[in-house]
């Protein structure tokens, strides 16, 4: 069965309808994490109905303002507004504030540890004075997700998308990503 939007016009309890718009485009999943949702990112930053006009807007948050994914986001998100009835829908992208991987929320951290993708830690926060030059930093360990190791070491800065990290643990000699923070 599928749910649908009831007409925005005649609907005494639009709340409703909102909380179902939120559920829909909450539950659509990242193209490069698929075990995510746009929820569980952060990624999906609101949801309105702008009952006079009758439009739906979404606003999504790429993880990187170059984020070669955040196309196939849209689109996933208007196919699956519009599939639950809501005619007129938008999508917007806001780059302020910026993503960071404080959005990525408890319960996804855990899923990212479940499928072998080490979470992110905190991510690092601006110093309120003068900002030191720092060329080059390396994390000295991490955890490995399989075994909980941490004689681990990065082979890669980057992995299958910018904003992961390929490791090896050297203890079960298996090699896992990690989420960067930003």
């Amino acid at each position: 069965m599928v749910t649908t939007a009831r007409d925005l016009t005649t609907s005494p309890d639009q709340d409703l309808d909102l909380d179902l718009a939120r559920r829909v485009a909450g539950a659509v999943p990242d193209p490069e994490l698929p075990m995510l949702t746009l929820a569980d990112l952060g990624v999906l930053r609101g949801v309105e109905i702008d009952t006079e006009h009758r439009t739906l807007t979404a606003t999504l948050t790429p993880t990187y303002s170059g984020c070669p994914a955040m196309a196939e986001m849209r689109a996933e998100v208007d196919r699956r507004l519009r599939a639950a009835g809501f005619a007129d829908v938008r999508i917007r992208t806001v780059l302020d504030p910026p993503w960071t991987t404080d959005w990525i929320t408890p319960a996804a951290r855990r899923t990212l540890a479940e499928h072998g993708i080490a979470p992110p830690g905190s991510a690092p926060r601006a110093p309120s004075g003068p900002v030191p030059l720092v060329l080059f930093t390396r994390r000295p360990s991490l955890p490995c997700p399989r075994c909980g190791s941490t004689d681990t070491e990065e082979t890669s800065r980057f992995s299958g998308a910018a904003c992961k990290a390929l490791w090896r643990c050297r203890a079960c000699r298996e090699p896992f990503e990690h989420v960067k923070e930003i």
